[in-house]
């Protein structure tokens, strides 16, 4: 962990100010309340003093405030008559190459309000234009006339998002902005985060549409908004894991624009397109907005709220007194609230009197859980994010954060190019795999034989903490016996990755002083994914870098935005709020004191077993809460006909996705953008979620759908409001018992375990001990097994899915956005090699054919994938992806086998 911060004193305009060592002249003088004019500056970005608008005198001398440092002592003169007119002719020189609509009203700009400042008008603005514009992209649109080449854009491109998609092309004044690739904005290498819109200065870059131009430079301006002017409510995106704080512009009742915040936690002021731009499903015409009850003639008809929640309670009721309360299920959801999944498990375990609930982690980071909880203690990730990018070894593992948790990715990304090593181990050449030391490619489905190979390095070359192996490990000599059969010979035998190559990444990591991993679905989504995070958590253990000073332990990216939570929140068949076991006898106490009544002690069922029960006709009843299973969950032909023979089937939606199209009854759900509660993110904080605009027509939120069908069924949910759902829950879980809705809202995030309101959430954990019975960590002595899947003659090729960066999930939400113009289609990514044997061109259809289903996608041709490999996400339900995936499932989980299909591959 890094020291605490020095300090300089200085004095500005007479004024004593302190700021931290490092900090320029122009945060000094924002220290004093003095706002400068710094035209090529933003707080985000290195600086350049290229403008020359925010001079000052230091100590007498002439200096540009942003690029002087503060040093001790130093006396700072900023208003003067002297340096107003230096900063005006600064201005107006800068000015006078641009047309006169540059200073008009309908280019809200930072440039328009300094000049308004400075007494400079759209007289002064005296350029003759011409040199057109770029509104080729659906998100950012360039005017090149209002272009003064300050290079924010570019350096927030380069410096803050990582993607190097800008430049600055032409000489002197024809100097402007333009994307690297030299054709249009739209095939550049964009990836539409909006940096370039938030900090251009000019309004040369905007967004288009309803709010076009709407930039921080009038939602957070200085002086007070005017009536005109959009209402700002803080939120936290409901796309990734990442849990990025955003700025939502309203106006007039809908979103104007989406604004990163710049005091986010974890977003620091950035964002991707999916949290910035990818607000459209909100008011698509094919939200559901009222409910719908399939009729006598098998139609989806309209019906009033109170209807439809005594429908749902009488048929429950039904099932319950005929069958049991074993009889109905519940799958609830990553994108709910907390509170929405805290009052869901509450309604299966109080109301229907069972354990069967359960929620989409199942499907992705379930092995994460029993891993991490096996090895450590707890489910949660073990540090920080803020910790993980001061590491100085990154091994990033099964995961492409630059595409699926863009924020996590650039801020990765800077890591490395700041000089932090950086391993990445996965079979495709992802993101950051580009700037990686070492990128280790292994074959799908071989991570145990790999992580394996990487702890015989260690051990052999005695990179290990032997004190915190003695002190706070246990199962070292089982490890040590063996993973001495896994030399880096025998392991490149297994996973096809060149010897060389693992010991080059395990002495990186071996002998880095502050080391992180970080982790995604490339490691649990396996018939051995537990297994895989276990593993991968032996190699922290080894080198003593979890719950110390020198490491940044072991760190899961999660895919949806409240996955976390859900988990945390019980929406686990075995699992109370807080992780206390639905079979011991303490934990149910301390829920059935607060809820007033008995909860089973029984584990419930998890989602393959509700789709089980329902096929062999056990299963009466099943709510499914904001997930589209029939486009997600794997081997899609069984999850329909479990759906067909369940007699009751409700789901929560905000589309009509291919679920809802098969449920009995529909409840039209609100989103993210119209709730209030809390998610938590991928390093465990606890975030406030609000409501930024109302849902359309008849939605409401699951919370409320709850407490209507509780109430229909005589059943008083109790904790009538988000706020008191948290507090209900905190007095359940000793790991929430110190967080509230108050408490957020001073406070923004707060991570968990957190016992004391009145003391500091635990953003790294295991500084003391570990969460283990007997206080130590767990080294895992595992054999390597391979994959459920293998290819042979008749389907030769090895299936991986995954996500791209312009959609989320099943694409529900992001197709009813301007997304969809950025990737329309799903694609197969195909090395050029299989390309060629199987006769495939780029972009033609192509068949995909496993042993279980049959897609159809468009071919991608690209050195991205290894030979023998292919690629896609599954954002088109339409496409089929997942009637391709297998039964296969981890053993310890039931987490489906995503990652290792058999396919063959044909033209269409």
């Amino acid at each position: 962990m890094s020291g605490a911060a020095r300090e300089v004193t200085l004095v500005v305009d007479g004024r004593s100010v302190v700021v931290a060592e490092g900090a320029s002249l122009l945060d000094a003088a924002g220290a004093a309340g003095v706002e400068l004019p710094a035209l090529c500056s933003d707080s985000r970005l290195s600086p350049v003093g290229s403008c020359r608008t925010c001079l000052v005198r230091a100590d007498g001398r002439l200096a540009a405030a942003c690029v002087t440092p503060a040093a001790a002592g130093t006396r700072v003169s900023t208003g003067t008559e002297e340096l107003v007119d230096l900063r005006r002719d600064a201005v107006r020189t800068i000015v006078s190459a641009l047309p006169s609509y540059a200073l008009g009203p309908q280019v809200p700009s930072e440039l328009a309000r300094v000049c308004r400042d400075l007494g400079i008008g759209p007289q002064d603005a005296r350029g003759s234009g011409g040199r057109g514009r770029d509104d080729s992209h659906p998100y950012v649109h360039l005017d090149r006339d209002l272009c003064i080449a300050c290079g924010r854009c570019v350096r927030m491109c380069a410096e803050v998002q990582g993607t190097f998609a800008l430049t600055l092309t032409g000489r002197g004044a024809d100097t402007v902005v333009a994307p690297g690739t030299g054709g249009p904005w739209a095939e550049s290498d964009c990836v539409a985060c909006g940096g370039c819109v938030d900090t251009c200065p000019t309004g040369a870059i905007t967004q288009p549409g309803e709010g076009s131009g709407l930039t921080s430079a009038e939602l957070l301006p200085v002086v007070p908004r005017d009536a005109a002017a959009p209402d700002v409510v803080r939120t936290t995106c409901g796309f990734c894991g990442v849990g990025c704080a955003l700025d939502v512009a309203v106006r007039d009742g809908a979103v104007a624009a989406v604004l990163p915040a710049r005091d986010g936690p974890v977003n620091q002021g950035h964002a991707c397109v999916k949290g910035r731009f990818a607000h459209g499903f909100a008011v698509s015409e094919e939200r559901l907005t009222t409910p719908l009850l399939r009729g006598a003639d098998g139609r989806l008809e309209p019906v009033t709220w109170e209807a439809a929640a005594a429908h749902i309670a009488q048929r429950l009721a039904t099932a319950v007194d005929a069958y049991g309360p074993d009889s109905v299920a519940a799958i609830s959801s990553a994108r709910a609230t907390n509170e929405e999944n805290y009052l869901f498990q509450k309604f299966l375990r109080t109301v229907i009197g069972t354990n069967n609930i359960d929620n989409c982690s199942r499907l992705c980071h379930a092995p994460s859980a029993a891993g991490l909880v096996a090895s450590f203690g707890l489910s949660g990730g073990t540090d920080a994010f803020d910790d993980l990018v001061r590491a100085d070894c990154l091994l990033v593992v099964g995961a492409n954060p630059v595409e699926a948790h863009p924020v996590v990715g650039a801020r990765l990304l800077r890591s490395s190019l700041r000089g932090a090593r950086l391993v990445v181990a996965d079979p495709r050449e992802v993101g950051l795999a580009r700037y990686a030391d070492v990128h280790l490619r292994p074959r799908p489905g071989t991570n145990v034989a790999l992580f394996h190979g990487l702890a015989h390095v260690l051990l052999a070359e005695d990179l290990v903490d032997h004190g915190f192996l003695r002190e706070r490990a246990g199962g070292v000599t089982e490890l040590a016996a063996l993973v001495a059969s896994y030399p880096p010979e025998q392991v490149a035998r297994l996973t096809g990755v060149p010897a060389a190559d693992l010991v080059a990444a395990a002495r990186l990591y071996g002998r880095a002083e502050r080391p992180a991993i970080v982790y995604g679905l490339g490691v649990t989504e396996h018939l051995h994914g537990t297994d895989g995070v276990r593993t991968l958590a032996n190699l922290a253990v080894l080198r003593g870098a979890v719950g110390t000073g020198h490491g940044y332990g072991v760190n899961p990216l999660r895919g949806q935005n409240n996955v976390q939570g859900a988990s945390d929140m019980g929406a686990l068949p075995d699992l109370l709020p807080g992780y206390g076991k639905v079979a011991d006898p303490a934990a149910r106490a301390r829920a059935e004191a607060v809820w007033g009544g008995a909860v089973p002690s029984r584990p419930g069922l998890r989602i393959p077993d509700m789709f089980a029960a329902a096929r062999a006709g056990t299963l009466r009843a099943l709510w499914v809460l904001g997930e589209d299973v029939c486009a997600t969950d794997p081997d899609t032909g069984n999850v329909e006909r479990a759906l067909d023979s369940c007699p009751f089937v409700v789901c929560s939606e905000l589309f009509p996705s291919r679920t809802a199209q098969r449920a009995d009854l529909v409840l039209p759900a609100a989103s993210w953008l119209e709730k209030d509660g809390t998610f938590v993110n991928f390093d465990r904080r606890f975030q406030r979620v609000r409501p930024a605009i109302r849902p359309p027509g008849q939605a409401r939120t699951d919370f409320a759908a709850l407490h209507a069908v509780a109430t229909a069924m005589g059943r008083d949910l109790g904790c009538t409001t988000p706020a008191a759902a948290l507090a209900e829950c905190a007095r359940i879980a000793p790991l929430f018992a110190g967080l509230s809705h108050d408490r957020l809202d001073r406070e923004t995030a707060v991570a968990w375990p957190c016992p004391d309101p009145a003391g500091p959430g635990t953003p790294k954990l295991y500084e003391e001990r570990f969460a283990t019975p007997d206080g130590l960590a767990h080294l895992a002595a595992v054999p390597y097994l391979p994959p459920g899947e293998t290819p042979d003659d008749d389907h030769p090729l090895v299936l991986v899915t995954g996500r791209r960066w312009a959609h989320y999930n099943s694409g529900s939400m992001t197709r009813r956005s301007g997304n969809l113009g950025l990737a329309p289609v799903d694609q197969l990514d195909l090395h050029p090699d299989d390309a060629a044997r199987h006769g495939i061109r780029d972009g033609e259809p192509v068949a995909v054919e496993s042993r279980h289903g049959r897609a159809r996608l468009t071919a991608r041709i690209s050195t991205e994938t290894a030979p023998g490999q292919v690629f896609c996400a599954f954002h088109f339900p339409t496409s089929g992806v997942n009637r391709l995936t297998s039964g296969h499932a981890d053993h310890a989980t039931s987490c489906p086998e995503y990652k290792v299909t058999a396919v063959r591959v044909t033209a269409c």
